[in-house]
C-alpha cells in the first residue's frame, strides 16, 4: 500500500505467488439465465453460482485529496461501492503533530481530536462529508508511519524506517480514539454548522508483515518472528479505542491484517516476512497449529503456559471477533490461478493462495476452540501494465484486462471473499519510479485502452471452446448499472454480442435484464454459431459502452 498516489515508498522486493487457487464453493443462486439460437441442441451447462453482494473498492489518493466531491461523484457513477482512504498516523501528510520530533508536544492529549492541528483534518473532513452526500462507502485504513516520538528504543536514529520501530501501542490507541470520536457521527468541529458524518468501516495498520511498516520483522537471523508481537499490541489498542468511541463489529466493519502478499524465508529487520508465517505467529501457534509454549512462545510475546493459552482468545478479541481479515493479494505478472515457479514454502497470501489464507485463519482459531470463519477482504489488487512499464515489469494491456476479469470472476465464486479492489485509479508519475503502474488510467489521466473497459464491465467465459451451438457460460458485470437504475428507475439491460470469425460485424445474440440487488453481476448460457469473439454492450443512459472482447473457438465433436 502506498501512502499517497505518488508512491513515495522505497521499492519493494519482487513479489512472488504460490498455491493454485482451488474452486470455491457456490452459495447463492445464479442471477440470470438466458439462451439464444433456439431451443434445439445440447442442454445448457450448469451455471456457476456466486454472491451478488461482492463489494468493489477503489483507491485514488491524489484525485481524492485534490477534489473529494468530484472524485467521489466519479467513483459513484462508475458503480464503486467503497473508497479506501489511507489515514497516516505520522509522517508527511499524517495527522500527528510534530511527526519528526523525538518527543511528543508538551501537554498534547492524543485522544482529543481538538488537540491535533485543525488543518490536518481538513481533507478527511471533506472526504467524509462528500461521501455521505453521494452515498458511497469509505474504508478508513489507519496506519503507518508512526510519529517519530512514538517509536520504541533501540531503532535507527534517523531515516524513513526510524518511526516504525516498535511503535507504541498506547500512543496508537490514543490516536485511534481521536479518530473514533471525530468520526462517530456526533462531533462538530469548531465553527462547523453540523456534526461530521459517521465512519463505519475501519482497518487497523497496513502490511504489518513488511518490515518498513513495522520493525523489526525478525530477530536471530530471521528465525524468530517479532513484528507479529508488536502488531498484536497495536491491534488490541486500536480495537479498544474504537470500542470506547462507539465503533464495534455490531455497528461497524472492523478489519485487521492488510498483509503484503509475499515475503522472505528468513527476512532481515526491514524485509517482508512471509504473510502466513506472520499470521501463525500473530495467533501464537506453530506450524502444526498448536499453541506455542515455553521459550518459543515468550520470544514471540505469546503466553508460555497452557493456562495462558486458554486465556488467549478472550484477551485478543480482535483476532476472533473482527469483521474480517484484509489482504493485498497481488499476483504480479501471472494469471490469478498460476502458482509461482520456484517459490519456497506455502506461506504466501497472493490471489492463488487465498484458500491457504482461509484455512490458516480457520486452523489458528480452532487451536483455541473457536469455529471462526473470518470473511476475507481484498483491499489492494491490480496488474502492472506495459505501457507504461516495460515488458519485464508490466503486462500487455489485453492480458492485464483478462487477468483482472478472471480474478473478479473467481472472487465472485468464493463466498469468503467480500470485496474486489482496484489499486489504483491513475498510475503514479513515472519519475517516482513506482512499482504500481496498476491504474485504470495513465498518469496523464487518459484511460488505458481495454483495461478501463474491463473494470467498468467485466467479462469472463470459464470455457472458450465447444462444438458448434453447444452453450457456453458467459459471466459478467455492468458495474454502473445499479446506480443508473436507481437514478432513472428503469431496469437495465445488458447485451451479449458476437462477432463471427472473419466477419468484422457484431450482432446481439442475447439480452438480459439485470436483477435488482445483483450489484450488476450476471451469468447466462449462450449458444454461438462458431468461432469468433464475445463482448458485452450496455447503454444505460448515454452512449453504448462495451467490455473487452474474449475469443471463442469451435471445437470438433
Amino acid at each position: 500500500m502506498t501512502l499517497a498516489s505518488d508512491d513515495h515508498r522505497p521499492a519493494r522486493p519482487p513479489r512472488r505467488r504460490t498455491a493454485l487457487l482451488a474452486g470455491a464453493a457456490a452459495l447463492l443462486a445464479a442471477l440470470a439465465v438466458s439462451a439464444c439460437g433456439g431451443s434445439s441442441g445440447p442442454r445448457p451447462p450448469r451455471l456457476p453460482s456466486g454472491h451478488s453482494d461482492l463489494e468493489s473498492i477503489i483507491e485514488a489518493e491524489g484525485f481524492l485529496h485534490a477534489d473529494p466531491p468530484a472524485a467521489l461523484r466519479f467513483f459513484k457513477s462508475l458503480g464503486i461501492d467503497r473508497v479506501r482512504v489511507y489515514v497516516p498516523w505520522g509522517g508527511l501528510g499524517g495527522l500527528a503533530p510534530k511527526p519528526m520530533a523525538k518527543r511528543a508536544p508538551a501537554r498534547f492529549d492524543a485522544a482529543d481530536p481538538n488537540a491535533y492541528p485543525a488543518t490536518n483534518w481538513v481533507v478527511y473532513d471533506r472526504i467524509v462529508r462528500a461521501a455521505a452526500k453521494v452515498e458511497i462507502g469509505l474504508d478508513f485504513t489507519v496506519g503507518p508511519p508512526a510519529p517519530r516520538w512514538a517509536a520504541g528504543p533501540g531503532g535507527p536514529a534517523r531515516g524513513i524506517y526510524a518511526a516504525d520501530w516498535e511503535p507504541s501501542a498506547r500512543d496508537f490507541g490514543q490516536f485511534v480514539r481521536a479518530l473514533g470520536k471525530r468520526y462517530g457521527g456526533h462531533f462538530k468541529p469548531p465553527g462547523a454548522a453540523s456534526p461530521l458524518p459517521r465512519v463505519n468501516f475501519w482497518s487497523l495498520w497496513n502490511e504489518p508483515n513488511y518490515g518498513i511498516y513495522l520493525a523489526p520483522a525478525t530477530t536471530d537471523n530471521g528465525t524468530v518472528e517479532v513484528s507479529p508481537r508488536f502488531y498484536r499490541a497495536l491491534l488490541a489498542a486500536g480495537w479498544d479505542a474504537l470500542a470506547q468511541t462507539g465503533h464495534t463489529p455490531r455497528t461497524d466493519t472492523i478489519l485487521f491484517g492488510e498483509t503484503a502478499p509475499h515475503g522472505y524465508l528468513n527476512p532481515g529487520t526491514f524485509e517482508p516476512l512471509q504473510p502466513l508465517r506472520f499470521v501463525r505467529a500473530l495467533y501464537c501457534v506453530g506450524s502444526d497449529f498448536r499453541p506455542l509454549q515455553g521459550v518459543a512462545a515468550s520470544e514471540r510475546g505469546c503466553p508460555s503456559t497452557s493456562a495462558g493459552s486458554q486465556r488467549f482468545a478472550a484477551e485478543n478479541p480482535a483476532l476472533f471477533d473482527a469483521s474480517g481479515f484484509a489482504v493485498h493479494p497481488y499476483p504480479d505478472l501471472t494469471a490469478p490461478t498460476v502458482k509461482t515457479p520456484g517459490l519456497i514454502g506455502n506461506d504466501a497470501a497472493d490471489f492463488p493462495a487465498l484458500p491457504n489464507v482461509e484455512s490458516t485463519l480457520d486452523r489458528a482459531a480452532a487451536a483455541y476452540g473457536r469455529t471462526v470463519r473470518l470473511p476475507i477482504w481484498n483491499t489492494e489488487y491490480g496488474y502492472r501494465t506495459d505501457p507504461p512499464d516495460n515488458a519485464t515489469y508490466g503486462l500487455p494491456l489485453p492480458t492485464a484486462a483478462a487477468y483482472l476479469n478472471e480474478s473478479e470472476y473467481l472472487s465472485w465464486l468464493d463466498p469468503r471473499l467480500r470485496s474486489y479492489d482496484q489499486y489504483l485509479l491513475t498510475d503514479p508519475v513515472p519519475a517516482n519510479k513506482s512499482h504500481f503502474m496498476t491504474g485504470l488510467e495513465f498518469f496523464t489521466g487518459q484511460q488505458k485502452p481495454i483495461v478501463f473497459d474491463a473494470f467498468r464491465m467485466p467479462l469472463w467465459l470459464p470455457r472458450t471452446s465447444a462444438p458448434r451451438r453447444t452453450p457456453l457460460v458467459v459471466w459478467g458485470c455492468v458495474r454502473p448499472a445499479p446506480v443508473t437504475q436507481a437514478r432513472t428507475g428503469r431496469p437495465q439491460v445488458v447485451q451479449v454480442q458476437f462477432e463471427p470469425a472473419g466477419s468484422h460485424q457484431w450482432g446481439t445474440v442475447s439480452r438480459l435484464t439485470l436483477a435488482k440487488g445483483s450489484n450488476g453481476y450476471f451469468t447466462t448460457a449462450v449458444r454461438f454459431s462458431g468461432s469468433g469473439a464475445v463482448r458485452l454492450a450496455w447503454n444505460g443512459s448515454g452512449p453504448m459502452l462495451h467490455s473487452r472482447t474474449q475469443a471463442i473457438t469451435e471445437a470438433s465433436k
